[in-house]
């Protein structure tokens, strides 16, 4: 299967990683679907021929629905990028929100299999699909005052391997990558302390540009990637030690 069949969903599709994604999904001939929740970044987006859905991916009715509109009017869902992620506040664990944690758990960890458990039938139905999950280079590591984000994407490299082995036997890649830091909007819930922090970890000693990510997103959901799957990209400027 080619690129000029694809239909990409991408999640968080409207901003930052997920629209660099799109629009270099886009160039190489994939029909795309931006699910996000803020409806006036949807519509500013500029991806001629997209199609724009409001789309909450922690409730699991919302994103069955999503995926039935988007494969009626699109085709088929080949391509998966999961961009839509929250950072929440930055505190000590003993001070940490309770509903803080559970939201940014439900959004990031809990968004990401319910996803999986609505596009992977139908891609093992038709025996092709690729996937590439957002994680963070704060799962590998965990950074401190940031507990919930730090474990919800640890716990999205997790997921990202069992999904990898269960569908290993098709032609289904499912991957994720590990950015460290882009300047989105994300940046918004942070503190500055916290900003500062994490460029002080990178060795390259900038922030990730959202374009860099979607390259090396581009290839992972590209046909080209017919064999490594349940697999962590590193995007994390040599901040990585494995």
């Amino acid at each position: 299967m080619t690129d000029q069949t694809n239909v990409a969903v991408v999640t968080g599709g409207a901003q930052g990683i997920g629209l660099a994604c799109a629009q270099k999904l886009s160039r190489q001939g994939s029909k795309i679907a931006l699910w996000d929740m803020d409806r006036a970044a949807l519509d500013a987006a500029g991806i001629e021929g997209a199609l724009g859905l409001e789309v909450d991916i922690a409730d699991p009715a919302a994103v069955k629905a999503a995926v039935a509109e988007t494969e009626a009017k699109l085709g088929p869902i080949t391509q998966v990028v999961n961009s839509a992620g929250i950072a929440g506040p930055n505190e000590l664990i003993e001070d940490y929100p309770l509903a803080d944690w559970g939201q940014i758990i439900e959004v990031n960890l809990t968004g990401s299999f319910n996803l999986l458990r609505a596009v992977l039938p139908g891609m093992k139905a038709r025996n092709h699909g690729r996937v590439v999950l957002i994680a963070s280079v704060a799962g590998k590591e965990g950074n401190p005052n940031a507990s919930a984000y730090s474990a919800s994407k640890a716990g999205v490299m997790a997921l990202t391997k069992s999904a990898g082995k269960e569908c290993a036997k098709f032609d289904i890649a499912v991957n994720c990558v590990t950015p460290a830091a882009a300047k989105t909007r994300i940046f918004d819930q942070m503190s500055e302390e916290h900003i500062g922090y994490m460029l002080s970890k990178i060795p390259r000693e900038r922030f990730l540009q959202v374009e860099e990510a979607a390259e090396m997103i581009g290839w992972m959901c590209s046909a080209e990637n017919s064999f490594t799957t349940g697999a962590v990209f590193d995007l994390s400027g040599g901040r990585a030690t494995y």
